[in-house]
């Protein structure tokens, strides 16, 4: 399975790298000073050790320091279906039509902050087997460059309109926020 999971990963690694554009940039210090309520801020967080990620899925998977190895998290989402270190924080967030979402990856490793229709699986068919979400998100097979989310970039999207919105990550699909919006 390890091979499986390493050759589908190895393949999207040049697209994870380096598929950055305007959607998905560097952290600004004045970002922390904005006031609550012009956005809303969701953390990207994860857990991945440099050393064995990178060497089941490709130099520059992870770029943290410590955390758990590749096969620990392999074992962990095959337990319980996802991996808690691997989240969005908060799960839950209140915005108001116009407001911005910004997502912070605070993590190692890349991620997507996308807005999907109803939560399902996302484009690592092995990740989504063990997460028990077989069926990807369309919007997951839809991916650009600038939707994948390097280390320490944002990535930001408006709310447009009253109702409930769902975030996921598409690597990691068990990743996930609900967006309730009013005007």
């Amino acid at each position: 399975m390890y091979r499986v999971l390493s050759a589908a990963a190895i393949a999207l690694t040049p697209l994870l790298l380096g598929g950055c554009d305007d959607a998905a940039r560097p952290l600004a210090p004045q970002l922390e000073a904005k006031t609550a309520g012009t956005e809303r801020r969701i953390q990207m967080m994860d857990a991945c050790d440099p050393e064995s990620f990178n060497a089941a899925i490709g130099p520059g998977t992870c770029i943290r320091q410590g955390g758990l190895s590749f096969a620990r998290f392999l074992a962990l989402l095959g337990k319980h279906q996802k991996v808690g270190a691997w989240h969005f924080a908060p799960p839950k967030v209140n915005a108001r039509v116009g407001q911005e979402l910004v997502a912070v990856n605070k993590g190692g490793e890349v991620h997507t902050f996308t807005e999907v229709e109803e939560f399902g699986g996302g484009i690592v068919p092995n990740l989504n087997t063990l997460a028990h979400t077989p069926v990807p998100a369309p919007e997951c097979l839809a991916l650009r460059g600038g939707d994948f989310v390097p280390p320490g970039r944002t990535f930001t999207d408006e709310v447009e309109e009253a109702g409930v919105e769902h975030y996921q990550c598409c690597i990691h699909p068990w990743m996930r926020t609900t967006v309730t919006a009013r005007n």
